[in-house]
Parts: structure tokens; sequence; C-alpha cells
């Protein structure tokens, strides 16, 4: 399912990543993917009436798919295949272009947010509220692609204007949340992700995830940021 495609990780990339073990601890080498599997499966199985509710909504609503399969950077610029319930309307893609003037974070910006975006639907619109549409990914988890918690995928259209220095955000597997999910989500700037992210990638612990796994349940009850 994976079709990997690495950056080029040359020394100046190298030079340019935040300093942290090279070797890892028994925690980033076993531990985490240990932690991962046992969570993310476990949740799927609990979370399976809610999958089958929302499910039912988003046919309900316009009668599109119900989920939303997007190529994704990952670790090291690897891609993959990221999974979402559909919260756009079925075209929503074509039309990103008519609104890139309306981007949050400039027209010229990395990152594309906009606050009330007419291609979202109204179901579309609590999931994303309530960060419900982010559940398929813990398939993800599962699979390998992703990691509960990391440096967010970006999609290729946000990679290919990465420079060198932001693409170290990715030097570990993306993931569900990060440290900037918890801190204010879209209202962050792409550059304050990117300084985020780098911290996550020089403190990596299971304290760390933990920690961030607690938070992001009152930083999705709170909604903000959730666009």
């Amino acid at each position: 399912m994976n079709n990997f495609t690495s950056f080029d990780s040359s020394p100046d990339v190298a030079q340019l990543l935040p300093p942290f073990r090279l070797v890892g601890s028994i925690y980033e080498t076993i531990g985490k993917r240990a932690l991962d599997l046992v969570l993310a499966s476990s949740a799927l199985l609990v979370l399976s009436p809610l999958f089958i509710a929302v499910a039912w909504l988003i046919r309900l609503n316009d009668g599109g798919p119900v989920f939303f399969r997007q190529k994704r950077h990952g670790k090291d610029g690897a891609t993959f295949f990221m999974y979402k319930f559909r919260s756009m309307k079925v075209a929503a893609e074509a039309q990103k272009a008519a609104l890139l003037a309306d981007n949050q974070h400039g027209r010229d910006g990395v990152t594309f947010k906009m606050k009330s975006d007419p291609r979202i639907t109204r179901v579309g619109r609590w999931l994303r509220r309530t960060s419900l549409d982010e559940l398929p990914q813990l398939w993800n988890v599962v699979l390998g692609d992703m990691s509960l918690v990391g440096p967010r995928p970006p999609v290729p259209t946000e990679y290919a204007k990465y420079n060198d220095y932001q693409k170290t955000r990715l030097a570990v597997t993306p993931g569900l949340t990060c440290l900037w999910q918890i801190q204010g989500r879209a209202e962050i700037a792409f550059e304050g992700q990117v300084e985020l992210d780098r911290e996550y990638v020089a403190r990596r612990s299971l304290l760390l995830d933990l920690k961030i796994l607690a938070l992001t349940i009152p930083a999705v009850v709170s909604g903000r940021g959730a666009y």
C-alpha cells in the first residue's frame, strides 16, 4: 500500500536537525510502536459503533463516499495514503485553487486553512469541530504509516514548498496529534508549527507522548483552532 519516495537526506539537511539521540531509547525503537498498536487497535474496536453512526450521517448528508483517501508525506518525506471521514463536498479538491486568496495562512502560505470554507458539508463542519473526521487515521497507525503522536503529515502541494529546514519536522513518524495541535491547532502559523514539531523531535519520550495524548482531549473538546 505504501509508495515510498524519500527526500534527499544530504549531510546539509541532517545538520539542520535539532539534537536528539541518534540510536534512540528502547521506547523510541520498540515501545512507541507497541503503544501505537495496542491503543489504536483498542480504539478501533471500542469506537466501531461510532464509526458506523458517522458513516450513516455522511451518506445521509449527500450520498457521497464515506471515506476520503489523500496522499501525504511522512517520515523522511515518504508518501502514503491517509484516511479521513469525508467532510467536504465530492469536488472539493478541484475548487481549492479558487479559494487561495482567502487562505488564513496567506495566499502564498505553505499550508491552507480557511474559516467557513464553503466546500465543507453540514455534517463535515461538525466532524471537523469535534475532530471525528480524523478517527480513520487510527488505521494508518495500525499500518505503521503514522503514530498516535508526531508531526502532522503534509499534502504533496505543501511539502513541495518546504525548504531543507522545514523538512526536518518529518524526521520522525507523523502522528494523529502533536504539540501544536494542543496549543492552538490551525491558529498557529506554519513557522510556529515547524518549531514545535522540531521541539518534539528533540524531546520525544514516553512521558511527552502521554502528556500530549492527555492534553489532546480538552483541546478537541474546546474546538479551538478547528476549521
